[in-house]
């Protein structure tokens, strides 16, 4: 099986049943596969070799979810370009991966430079020629169908994702189809969708969203494209279309719940209001429990080990020994602590977050130097700090690199961000380290204010000292009015850092 078995799979559980729609096209399960067989059979004939790289870079619109899907069935490899992250960078990555052929809407064509490479038009205002565009070439291949490949699940691959970038330029995951096998059974083991479930796309579909599209397609369910992740949208989404799913980062969950008519809201269908991508605050979590009862559930990852390595149910997070944790190794994976020398560590004990299982990546893309660092003893190091406890449940402790050392004492950024956001007037912030002649480092903390709130620098320390005492209460407050983001809207706590180091 091939992940994108899982779409014929929902096909022969609800044929004439709703399996995409956006704001005015609903597609069924058969008119889906037929318009992805199209493609699928157009970029078989532009590219007839299998394992061709296509890049995708689009926005979350039909075009380009029917492109992902159509280079998985044409047994290509789909190179995830995200629009929103800069020219230069996109253009760079493109460079070092040299995709054979790239759909992007007109939209997005911007975002990169690809020169000579051959160019299909995604996206619902596509312009160029009928048979240059993804609508245009679905009508002229329609009742053909592609030859399906014979794949090694365990080297051939589906995909070519980036990876966050926090360190330079980003690095190319090679993602092999067992991935993404191993993810849709995870989330369907782990979360029990069902043929009733409707999921919303909300965050991009060329990264976190389209990790619950192939396991709701698997039970026969719907998948709502949304254009914008505004919150109006997503509520309304909630409310009228019915949806039972989706994944937010926290940043977009804390604008939802900041809508001014959120109050005396209810969400009757949502089941599942999955977080990831980057922390929250146990203060946080229970604010948004409060809004979405019993929905809220979450999932540990990263690109090079997919999504679920971890998982927490809505039902396990409202323990309260669970706040904090992002729950336990899902059934295909191994989660251990390790040490400075390699050594596993007991249980209750800090050190590296190491993984290995179905869902780790087979290398980075031309950087076998890198591979070899991440990969040891045949382990994927992912370069976060945590441990586990007794029962089993994994509580992360920040990047290992962005643990500050101020006065030999190891303060975790996490921990510090989790007690400022227990002031009433602190809406989101990012706690970094700055360079100290007296303390090695200091810490310090960037803050962004409730709107119509108003709070002092002191007093937001004075806040943190009562909280955690005066060792790992920021030195400095820098309140600002937003915090940079990356693309997928993570905070970016080396921009900050860049920023505001410096300062006395």
């Amino acid at each position: 099986m091939l992940p994108i078995d899982s779409l014929y799979r929902g096909r022969q559980i609800n044929p004439d049943g709703i399996a995409l729609e956006d704001d005015t096209t609903q597609l069924t399960y058969r008119e889906l596969v037929a318009r992805v067989e199209a493609l699928a059979a157009a970029l078989q004939e532009r590219l007839p070799t299998p394992q061709a790289k296509v890049g995708a870079c689009g926005f979350n619109n039909l075009q380009h979810v029917i492109a992902i899907l159509a280079t998985h069935l044409a047994g290509h490899i789909w190179v995830a370009v995200n629009p929103r992250s800069g020219k230069a960078e996109n253009t760079a990555l493109m460079d070092l991966v040299e995709p054979d052929l790239m759909i992007a809407d007109d939209a997005a064509r911007d975002a990169f430079d690809i020169g000579g490479t051959p160019f299909i038009v995604a996206g619902p205002d596509g312009r160029s020629h009928a048979n240059d565009t993804v609508d245009g070439l679905i009508e002229a291949y329609r009742g053909k169908r592609p030859e399906r490949h014979l794949l090694d699940p365990n080297t051939d691959l589906q995909a070519i994702k980036f990876t966050g970038g926090s360190t330079g330029l980003p690095k190319a995951v090679m993602q092999p189809y067992r991935t993404g096998t191993t993810l849709i059974g995870t989330v369907l083991s782990v979360f029990g969708m069902n043929v009733h479930d409707t999921q919303a796309a909300a965050a991009p579909v060329s990264h976190a969203a389209f990790i619950l599209m192939l396991p709701i397609f698997a039970v026969g369910g719907r998948n709502i494209v949304l254009p914008t992740p505004d919150p109006d949208r997503i509520l309304h989404s909630f409310e009228k279309r019915g949806v039972s799913t989706i994944f937010m980062p926290p940043t977009m969950i804390y604008k939802v719940m900041a809508h001014p008519d959120i109050d005396g809201m209810t969400f009757p269908n949502l089941r599942h209001l999955i977080y990831g991508a980057a922390p929250m605050p146990p203060e946080k979590v229970r604010q948004a429990q409060q809004v979405f009862p019993h929905a809220l559930e979450t999932l540990y990852g990263q690109t090079e080990a997919s999504s679920v390595c971890t998982t927490m149910t809505a039902a396990e997070l409202e323990a309260d020994e669970n706040m904090g944790s992002v729950g336990r190794a899902t059934p295909l994976m191994r989660v251990e602590i390790r040490g400075p020398s390699g050594e596993i560590l007991p249980p209750g004990e800090t050190g590296e977050v190491v993984v290995r299982g179905g869902l780790t990546m087979t290398g980075y893309y031309k950087n076998p130097e890198a591979t070899a660092e991440a990969f040891r003893d045949g382990w994927l190091h992912t370069g976060d700090g945590g441990l586990i406890d007794e029962r089993g449940y994994l509580f992360l402790k920040d990047r290992l690199r962005d643990v500050i050392i101020s006065g030999g004492f190891n303060v975790y950024p996490g921990d510090v961000e989790g007690a400022l956001v227990r002031h009433p007037a602190v809406y989101e912030c990012v706690v970094f380290g700055a360079a100290d002649d007296h303390w090695g480092e200091r810490v310090e903390a960037a803050v962004q204010l409730r709107e119509g709130m108003d709070a002092s620098a002191a007093n937001i320390i004075a806040h943190a000292k009562t909280e955690l005492g005066s060792v790992k209460a920021p030195k400095a407050v820098h309140l600002v009015d937003d915090l940079p983001r990356s693309a997928v809207g993570k905070v970016l706590r080396r921009e900050v850092k860049e920023r505001f180091a410096k300062s006395g």
